[in-house]
């Protein structure tokens, strides 16, 4: 209750002077008459006469829960002078009203300025409309004060799920004994000061043993007795054939894939990029049109390295560095290297004009094999 005390002395100061300086303003300014037909005014006059009643009204209130909180606290000292400054309060609060009512009322005669008030009559109504608002909080503030210490504290209850959760943390989780009881479990063991108690082990750690003890039972009989699960390695195997089959299914679907243990021609239009991969980079050792220039003659039937497809592919992709054939595997795809073959075979026969003179073995496509040797057999081809 004290603070009460120390709130209402400067609430009490602050509405005398609002409500003296509301009276002054209307008086000093009721000088000039002016036509009564202002709608900002007699909203604001509405305001004040309207929260001047709330005032009122809850003044009332607040000195009936006073009377019982005095009753209720045998007419204390301290209650006492709060519920004489509470009506004190409520006494000039009414007046200030009654007087914000008539500057309201007298405001209406003033000279238009703002919105037809004077600017001292506008203001001092705005003064007179924030303190009742103030006033208004103040007094529910004290009303809902006075109701806590008239009502009965509420019974706590404790939640079902709170209490539920206290009996299953002691049957299943921890099922450890209070401190106090500690005595009762105390073992007669006692090294060094340090006593062992006889607590039970914790139940989430029991039964987390007993079941992973039931799991390694039915995990032996799966894997090791009846034979129904698969091992590490067995899953391992099965992934394995699984990505081969996946595998051949993509290698299948995928028009670019070159497979090297069963090479076909390309096509016209793969023969066609095969013949920009000659001209950009093998002609400078095999000629323009194959005729062999450092390099060999690639259009007669005499190979170095034999003349098939996959034998032109494999010499193509892995080269012969120690005879200055390069490994050209890094900078083209698998594709281009088969188009490349591809047109290096597609010239067979063409004869250009200053063909280089064969070397290497005679090399029959039918056959799959080297019929003869020419004298000169160091080039590349």
């Amino acid at each position: 209750m004290r603070f009460a005390k120390i709130l209402f002395i400067p609430i009490l100061l602050l509405l005398s002077s609002v409500a003296s300086m509301a009276q002054d303003a209307a008086a000093g300014e009721a000088k000039t008459v002016q036509s009564s037909n202002n709608m900002l005014a007699f909203t604001m006059m509405l305001v004040a006469i309207v929260l001047a009643f709330v005032v009122y009204a809850m003044g009332q209130v607040l000195i009936t829960l006073s009377r019982q909180v005095l009753e209720k606290q045998r007419q204390s000292k301290s209650s006492v002078i709060v519920l004489l400054l509470i009506m004190l309060g409520l006494g000039n609060g009414n007046a200030f009203a009654q007087e914000a009512t008539d500057a309201a009322a007298e405001a209406v005669k003033v000279l238009p300025n703002y919105g037809g008030l004077a600017p001292t009559a506008f203001w001092a109504l705005i003064t007179v409309i924030a303190s009742e608002v103030l006033v208004i909080f103040v007094l529910l503030l004290y009303i809902n004060r006075m109701k806590r210490e008239l009502m009965p504290e509420p019974a706590k209850k404790s939640l079902a799920l709170v209490e539920w959760w206290k009996r299953m943390d002691k049957k299943v989780f921890t099922n450890a004994v209070a401190v106090e009881k500690e005595s009762e479990i105390e073992l007669a063991h006692n090294y060094d000061g340090i006593k062992e108690l006889d607590n039970a082990l914790p139940p989430w750690w029991k039964w987390g043993f007993i079941i992973t003890i039931g799991i390694s039972v039915l995990y032996m009989l799966n894997f090791h007795v009846f034979g129904s699960g698969k091992n590490q390695l067995q899953e391992y195997d099965d992934e394995l054939a699984k990505a081969k089959i996946e595998m051949e299914a993509f290698k299948a679907k995928n028009k670019d894939n070159v497979d090297e243990a069963n090479l076909q021609m390309a096509d016209a239009s793969g023969i066609a990029k095969g013949k920009e991969i000659f001209l950009m980079m093998c002609w400078a050792c095999h000629g323009k049109e194959g005729e062999g220039s450092t390099g060999p003659n690639l259009t007669d039937d005499y190979w170095i390295h034999k003349g098939s497809l996959t034998d032109i592919y494999l010499s193509v992709k892995h080269g012969y560095p120690d005879k200055g054939m390069q490994a050209w595997e890094k900078q083209y795809s698998p594709k281009d290297i088969l188009n490349l073959s591809s047109f290096i075979k597609s010239i067979k026969g063409t004869n250009p004009p200053n063909a280089k003179p064969p070397q290497g073995d005679l090399f029959d496509d039918a056959a799959g094999g080297s019929a003869a040797t020419p004298a000169d057999s160091t080039a590349i081809k």
